[in-house]
């Protein structure tokens, strides 16, 4: 064979399998007909998060009088924005090459597609490995509506010339209050159109209302239990049309409604991988495929779409094959956040999952941030403990406020290792901040779930 192990895609998942795995002695290419960094580096997390910090500059401005400064908003230079942000993904870009190349690992700037179970096609040139890893990630899908082409998702955004006036953004999952939050902090007008009551869909009650609240301060529109039906041209504007006979007119269509895996074309048949219905990767807890020399991680087996998750995923399978460290991955308890304005991070279960699995306690705070007793921006903090009863266990955290993600990490550590709602109460707080309110909520707000039934 030409190579050990042989990793189709250049993203978060794929570089870090190639890189450990050639780090352990392994003879590893890797194949990248895109951008390396995939995803999140390019068109996601990392461009997204700048953009969110543009907006914050902002609303920083126009707070700073209640500290007594005289600082003027001026206009916004979109254009600035972008080359400023181009410049950060260019230079990781070279990151993510330098570390392939100083672990030992052979780069293809290409394509590369199954010929047979162990043989691919690397832009043209037949390649043989004994282990093959697929790290293809995913992609942004539309709506199937008519006129569905008129409008842009979200690797478009990052590319934009002009700052919208006017946006119209289809669905409310992290993307879709994300880019809410981005377009209305940077003065655009924003409606927001989605199918269920509330955004964020699978994530806890609470938390969603919250969301839901801090959108309509921000003078986003929302537009609940609605779908869209057809898009439209009229002359420069579109005319989105959803819901029971409803229109909006917007200089821009934004559509955020999911990602799929990106295996079409890749040849799996060839390969004996069997893919489910959305074209996504069907692995075992080994990151095996049908075919057990061919493994699957990150977006592409689409069970926990985090980059985080796809970077260890990555890490342990090289460990696995090649470090004499076999291990797996826990998709238990892992911590995300949303960068909505302002954020929200989550770890373990909501109050209605526990609630399904028995007695929980729920301990609820809201507060104005100390910053907000002086600006008067009309900005709310939420944070919540989920608790078995039985065992007070903390089950679940939940945060929305500034800072969220930040403090959200930390938590997550105290929830993994299986905390009780005593060693947080006994846990001494850091004064005045936000986070030490989950070390001093006493008083249980309610309590929710069924009696256990007995075995």
């Amino acid at each position: 064979m030409d190579f050990d192990l042989f990793v189709i895609g250049g993203g978060s998942a794929g570089v870090r399998c190639a890189r450990i795995a050639a780090g352990h002695g392994a003879r590893v290419g890797i194949a990248e007909d895109r951008f390396w960094g995939g995803t999140c580096v390019n068109v996601g997390c990392v461009p997204k998060k700048l953009l969110v910090q543009a907006g914050e500059y902002g609303a920083w401005a126009e707070d700073a009088a209640g500290f007594g400064w005289d600082i003027r908003k001026g206009p916004h230079d979109w254009a600035k924005l972008i080359a400023a942000k181009d410049r950060e993904i260019t230079r990781l870009n070279g990151i993510y090459r330098r570390l392939l190349d100083s672990a030992g690992a052979t780069i293809f700037d290409a394509r590369a597609t199954f010929l047979d179970p162990h043989t691919l096609d690397v832009g043209g040139t037949p390649v043989t490995a004994e282990r093959i890893v697929i790290a293809v990630g995913g992609h942004p899908v539309r709506p199937d509506i008519p006129g569905a082409e008129h409008g842009i998702v979200s690797d478009d955004a990052f590319t934009l010339q002009d700052r919208p006036e006017r946006v119209a953004i289809v669905g409310s999952g992290y993307v879709g209050v994300e880019f809410a939050g981005i377009f209305a902090a940077l003065g655009s007008g924003v409606d927001l159109i989605y199918r269920q009551p509330l955004p964020l869909r699978g994530f806890d009650h609470l938390l969603r209302e919250a969301l839901a609240d801090a959108l309509t301060d921000q003078g986003v529109t929302l537009h609940a239990g609605c779908a869209p039906t057809r898009l439209d041209l009229d002359g420069e504007t579109r005319v989105l049309s959803f819901g029971e006979d409803h229109a909006v007119r917007a200089d821009l269509v934004f559509f955020a409604t999911g990602r799929q895996a990106a295996t079409a074309g890749l040849g799996l048949e060839r390969a004996g991988a069997a893919t489910a219905a959305t074209g996504a990767v069907v692995v075992d807890e080994h990151l095996r495929t049908t075919r057990h020399h061919i493994y699957a991680i990150g977006d592409a087996t689409d069970r926990l779409n985090l980059t985080p998750v796809a970077t260890a995923e990555g890490h342990a399978l090289a460990d696995s094959l090649f470090g004499h460290m076999p291990r797996t991955i826990s998709l238990r308890n892992v911590a995300t956040a949303v960068f909505s304005t302002p954020p929200l991070a989550t770890v373990g279960l909501t109050e209605e999952h526990a609630a399904a699995r028995g007695p929980a306690d729920i301990y609820v705070a809201r507060f104005t941030p100390m910053r907000h007793t002086l600006t008067g921006r009309l900005r709310k903090t939420l944070l919540k403990l989920v608790v078995d009863q039985a065992t007070q266990t903390v089950l679940g955290a939940h945060m929305l406020g500034d800072d969220a993600p930040e403090i959200m990490q930390g938590l997550a550590i105290a929830v993994a290792m299986g905390a009780t709602k005593a060693d947080f109460d006994r846990t001494i707080g850091i004064h005045p901040t936000a986070a030490e309110e989950f070390v001093t909520l006493r008083t249980r707000t309610r309590t929710v779930g069924l009696p256990r039934q007995a075995a």
